[in-house]
């Protein structure tokens, strides 16, 4: 039996990463919402957290994760370090003197509490004393009625979190009422708060970007760009030379980096580096999904055995929310960005083979069990457990980052 799991990013007001939410289902039998939550809950930690640990999952961010009423009652829970995690408590569970006197041994412990999709109902009240984060679905009630609650509890020290937050207007109404962390459309397919025109100076990076999505890397036209910025041309060499292909010794130019690691890998490598440096100003996060659904998209392009060169499904995942890292319309942007046409059809339509492998990297992201295994019985001609290259995925993209940064 597999075991299922995905997260889900939910950011601060100024749009950095605070946590993420662990959402699970169990294997190909029980992967959709009939599962029950107690085991479900027992899987997550045992098959994820003492396999491979939850701060790994998170890249050492908070993990935020459901937790129903027997297995809260029983501390389940505090197998999972209190400053790694916050504890989720269900909407559906029923509440009872022993959920009572568990929340509040669990907050006594060092365990954040937050309310899952709460309801406004005044019953839930006396849990406030223990309570740290109250999730709101934004969704389900109109900004009045919010507006009304929040000033019912306003005596209480909670954080307020808005789920399914869809648009920059809600985003910023929300925050005009007190919500401090977010989660929703606004992240993972952002609206735009503002139209910023790409700088001249980052025309050379846009020429790279062209350069890795060609079949032939013109290696004098590649070497014509890098020199007209000796910055550019240094964090390229130092990217390369801390990437898991710099093993026998550092590589010392361009030509080398070429015949070391192969056309294909060093497109990729200049792709991810011109996108980090487009998108330098804006959120880490962002340039983090970019980089596993780019990894994932790869796998599975590799999995079908489609051609290695140009990487078109590596370039496609890795500019699937190229509109948020630079803020401007998808549209518009793709009209400057020289990539191959099928990449563009894929992003802007979801359309071909990588349209798929793209659909196939956010159903993971949004726990949609149903369409991954729909989208791998298209794809692979069987439905198919992903969840490990997912994670490969994940991991891979957490490791990279790490390396650039401490470089």
């Amino acid at each position: 039996m597999y075991c299922y799991m995905a997260r889900q990013p939910i950011l601060d007001a100024e749009k950095n990463l605070y946590g993420y939410e662990l959402l699970f289902r169990d294997g190909v039998a029980n992967c959709f919402p009939n599962i029950n939550a107690d085991e479900a809950t027992s899987k997550l930690i045992t098959e994820h957290h003492l396999l491979m640990g939850v701060e790994k999952i998170t890249g050492s961010r908070m993990a935020f994760i459901n937790f129903s009423a027997d297995t809260l009652i029983h501390h389940f829970p505090t197998s999972i370090d209190p400053k790694s995690m916050v504890i989720e408590i269900l909407e559906t569970v029923p509440i009872s003197r022993e959920l009572l006197t568990a929340c509040r041994e669990l907050h006594r412990m060092g365990y954040q509490l937050a309310l899952d999709d709460h309801d406004f109902e005044p019953k839930w009240d006396i849990f406030l004393p223990y309570i740290s984060i109250i999730k709101v679905d934004v969704q389900q009630f109109n900004m009045l009625q919010i507006s009304k609650y929040i000033s019912r509890i306003k005596h209480h020290p909670v954080t307020l979190l808005a789920e399914k937050v869809e648009t920059a207007a809600e985003y910023q109404k929300l925050k005009q009422l007190g919500f401090n962390l977010f989660q929703g459309y606004f992240f993972a397919r952002p609206e735009m708060l503002k139209h910023k025109k790409i700088a001249s100076s980052k025309l050379n990076l846009l020429l790279l970007i062209s350069e890795s999505s060609k079949v032939e890397l013109d290696f004098d036209q590649l070497s014509a760009i890098v020199e007209r910025d000796l910055g550019l041309s240094y964090k390229l060499l130092r990217f390369v030379n801390s990437s898991s292909f710099a093993r026998e010794k550092p590589i010392g130019s361009l030509k080398h980096a070429m015949v070391y690691m192969g056309e294909a890998e060093l497109k990729k490598f200049i792709a991810l580096l011109a996108l980090a440096n487009l998108s330098e100003d804006n959120g880490s996060e962002l340039l983090n999904m970019s980089m596993v659904r780019a990894r994932f998209c790869d796998l599975m392009a590799q999995m079908n055995h489609d051609p290695e060169n140009p990487p078109s499904a590596f370039l496609t995942g890795l500019f699937s929310l190229v509109d948020a890292l630079l803020e401007q319309p998808l549209a518009d942007l793709l009209e400057d960005l020289p990539i191959l046409p099928e990449i563009k059809e894929a992003l802007v339509a979801h359309q071909g083979k990588l349209g798929q492998y793209l659909e196939l990297a956010k159903a993971f992201e949004q726990a949609d069990w149903e369409l991954q295994q729909q989208l791998s019985q298209k794809l692979f001609g069987k439905a198919i457990d992903l969840s490990p290259h997912y994670m490969q995925a994940v991991d891979w993209a957490h490791g990279l980052l790490l390396t650039a940064r401490s470089n």
